[in-house]
Parts: structure tokens; C-alpha cells; sequence
């Protein structure tokens, strides 16, 4: 963990009050806001797939260029606690989402086990459940929906 972090700081603030190193560190590196989803016309459903974005790294299940990433990719979410509190689109495991809603972080959450891999290790992740965008033609979205999303 991030000697700079304040223990447990995520129950001591609301995330508007989170430092950037402190929101930066909530993420779980799950990796599950980088799959492609596809939305019903009229809005009401959302579907995951198991395509990712090209700039996932799928060993690490953190992005190549993250810096650079709305660039990138113009629809790459930018999350804010506001859209954190509303997106109910975002896995009911979401470190942001859990905390906008008042819970705790899961227990194999990085943050709890001092361990950046422990997310990947309860399987949380996509991780070896993906394929990068680049290996599918866009028009076989449809069939690459997934159940395990959430």
C-alpha cells in the first residue's frame, strides 16, 4: 500500500474530499469498466461483452496509457463520485460504488490486503476472461455478451 495513504481513509471522507492519489488508489483494478458494453435502444438495459478495450494490458488488468486514456479512447469513462452515486451500470463490486452507496470495500480489496494483486487472485478481475477488442470485428459484439459480469 501507498505509505502516503491514511489507514482506512475511505471511511473517514466522502469520496468528493479523496485526494487524487487517495481516488486513484479505491480503484480495485478489476478491470470490469473496460469491457465493452452494449445498451438497449431505448436506454433501459445495459449488456457487457468480454471485449476489452485495446489499451488493457489483460495480464495486469490496468490500461497501457492510462494517462493519455480519454484521448485514446474519447468514451473511456471518466468516473467522478457523482457519476459513481448514479451509474448503475458499474459491477455492484465497484470500490467507487460501494463507497458512494456507504458500504465497505470487499474484503480481497488492495487496499485491505495490502496486496495490488489480491483483486486478480479472488478472482474479481476479468482477468483470463477477455479478448482485446483488436481480436473482434465490431459487428460480433452481440455474440461476445456476458453473464459473469456482475
Amino acid at each position: 500500500m501507498n505509505a502516503s495513504l491514511e489507514n482506512e481513509f475511505w471511511k473517514k471522507k466522502p469520496l468528493e474530499a479523496f485526494t487524487p492519489v487517495e481516488w486513484e488508489a479505491v480503484c480495485d483494478g478489476c478491470s470490469k469498466c473496460c469491457l465493452f458494453k452494449l445498451k438497449q435502444e431505448d436506454g433501459s438495459t445495459v449488456q457487457f461483452t468480454n471485449v476489452v478495450c485495446r489499451y488493457m494490458d489483460q495480464q495486469t488488468c490496468r490500461c497501457t496509457d492510462y494517462p493519455n486514456r480519454h484521448q485514446n479512447v474519447p468514451d473511456c469513462v471518466f468516473l467522478t463520485p457523482g457519476l459513481a452515486r448514479k451509474a448503475d451500470w458499474l459491477p455492484s463490486t465497484c470500490a467507487y460504488r460501494l463507497l458512494a452507496q456507504g458500504k465497505d470495500l470487499p474484503w480481497w480489496h488492495p487496499l485491505k490486503t495490502g496486496d495490488p494483486l489480491s483483486t486478480k487472485k479472488a478472482g474479481a478481475s476479468v482477468y483470463g476472461k477477455v479478448v482485446s477488442e483488436t481480436e473482434v470485428d465490431e459487428d460480433d459484439l452481440e455474440d461476445m455478451v456476458v453473464d459473469w459480469f456482475d
